[in-house]
Order: structure tokens, then sequence, then C-alpha cells
């Protein structure tokens, strides 16, 4: 599946939408009010803008996702390490736990997902 590009400010929309959907696109106003400080129209542009990439529908007032967040996730990581590491999955990982401990539970997660693959 190729997942439109979803820029800052549209994933902490997203996130909202992720969120509280189905939700009605007043709601959506109120809480991109309480929560990024944005204008009605703002919200309804985004809205709008996602509507015709591909992420979100909005019908009878009504916005639901067309991409979910493990997929954005993904692909966001995805390019990550294509850009950065030249595709390579391990370097990425060296350099990720260089600066950062793991926990027991994370190494435990990590290996559980390794170990699926195999």
């Amino acid at each position: 599946m190729n997942v439109p590009q979803i820029f800052e400010s549209e994933y902490r929309f997203c996130e909202i939408l992720w969120e509280n959907e189905p939700v009605s696109s007043t709601e959506l106003v109120r809480l991109c009010s309480e929560r990024l400080e944005w204008k009605k129209s703002t919200t309804y542009t985004v809205i709008k803008r996602l509507a015709q990439r591909g992420v979100l529908k909005s019908e009878d007032a009504m916005v639901t996702s067309l991409v979910s967040k493990a997929d954005v996730q993904s692909a966001e990581s995805a390019k990550v390490v294509e850009k950065t590491f030249s595709g390579s999955l391990p370097d990425f990982i060296a350099a990720f736990t260089r600066k950062k401990d793991l926990s027991r539970q994370e190494i435990d997660e990590i290996q559980k997902i390794i170990d699926s693959y195999k």
C-alpha cells in the first residue's frame, strides 16, 4: 500500500482523528481548537487537503481515516532508514541503541518481533 506523506502538523491532526474516529467535523474543529489552537478554517482546510490525498474521508459531516497510524509510522520509518542508513535496518538499530539504554521489556519485545520473522 502506498501511504501518502503526512507532514508534522497533519500528523498531530491525524492523532486526534485516530483517537476519536469516526468523529463529526464539528467535534474535530473543537478538538483541534483545544489541542492544537487551530481556527475552524484551518481544521477544515486540513480535512480537505488530507481527503484529496486519500488520508481520510469526510462524508455527511463525519470524518474517518483511510490510513492507519501504524501504516503511517511504518512508511515514515522506512523513509528514515532508506535516506539515512542506505536501507540498512541493522545500521539503523545499531545507531538508535547506541544512545539509548533499552529496558529488558523492550529487548524482549524486539526479540519477539525478530523471532516472528524466522
